[in-house]
């Protein structure tokens, strides 16, 4: 069974969903306590943190609605792919969100450049720790399914940049308690904005991808075409498109004029495909003469 059977596997998902909800409800309760820290101390890098952990709330929102969606399928004829394209309308709304944060705490601390408030340490201290233990005790409970779901393997990641940004608060709680410095909290403000906004334009890239019906980055397409071509008794490949449903789910579609008897081309055909990670096959072996060479489809 392949990693994106595995992550829409029913026992698998009933395991899943409930870590997910506590995970979700940790979040949730220490991003409510960060955004008030951070407004009650003026604190900008508390701040940054917290809207970091906002977008962890959404991508773990967005990693437990795809699981069940793709649970439940859809029952409309209208959806033959049922809800799995929900994981990634979100995930451009998740790349919105944290390009958002990060122009955010640029704008906050330019503007506090020459003039920064009065930090107190020791609350940005406490907070950040409590962050910490929040964020490890997450990764804990998805890490188990994380490498059998890209979903929750999207959800864990975050955490796990979200970590980075609360050891950064804490060492700038430090840096202000022990030196009085003014700009920690500026400068590990701008750090994890550094840190959010490369990933949310990838985020943002990898989604339009998706929508966009490319052909998977991983896949050589003329490799592929040139694979089905050579095998026994195919005579010519048309018609080739490979597409990404949502991460994890490659999809092909080809058809493939032959000689020989099409249950052996279309035997040899799966294979080679499984052997390169797709498994998402619909195949059409044609006799000679039926396709026209004028009418070839582009590859996408």
């Amino acid at each position: 069974m392949t990693d994106s059977a595995r992550a829409y596997d029913g026992s698998t998902m009933d395991r899943r969903v409930p870590r997910m909800i506590v995970a979700l409800a940790i979040l949730a309760v220490f991003f409510v306590i960060e955004l008030t820290a951070a407004i009650w101390i003026n604190s900008i890098a508390l701040l940054a943190d917290a809207g970091h952990m906002l977008t962890d709330l959404a991508a773990l929102f967005m990693g437990t609605v795809a699981v069940v969606l793709a649970r439940r399928g859809s029952t409309s004829p209208a959806r033959t792919y049922g809800w799995h394209r929900a994981e990634v309308f979100t995930a451009v709304i998740n790349a919105v969100l944290l390009i958002g944060v990060a122009a955010f705490i640029f704008t906050e601390a330019v503007r506090r450049i020459g003039h920064a408030p009065e930090v107190p340490g020791v609350p940005m201290i406490v907070v950040a720790c409590a962050g910490l233990v929040a964020n490890l005790v997450v990764m804990a409970l998805l890490h188990a399914h994380s490498t059998t779901s890209l979903a929750v393997k999207g959800a864990y990641l975050e955490v796990l940049a979200d970590t980075v940004g609360s050891v950064g608060v804490l060492i700038a709680g430090l840096v202000t308690v022990t030196t009085g410095w003014p700009y920690a909290d500026v400068v590990v403000a701008v750090l994890v904005a550094l840190w959010v906004l490369p990933r949310a334009l990838m985020l943002a890239g990898t989604a339009l991808r998706i929508l966009s019906e490319s052909s998977p980055g991983h896949i050589d397409v003329p490799a592929l075409r040139a694979g089905l071509a050579a095998l026994d008794g195919v005579l010519g490949v048309h018609d080739l498109h490979v597409w990404t449903l949502v991460p994890g789910q490659d999809m092909v579609t080809a058809h493939l004029t032959a000689e020989t008897d099409p249950a052996l081309v279309l035997a040899d055909a799966r294979r080679l495909l499984a052997a390169q990670g797709l498994d998402h096959i619909t195949i059409q072996v044609e006799p000679p003469g039926m396709h026209c060479p004028a009418a070839e489809d582009p590859v996408l």
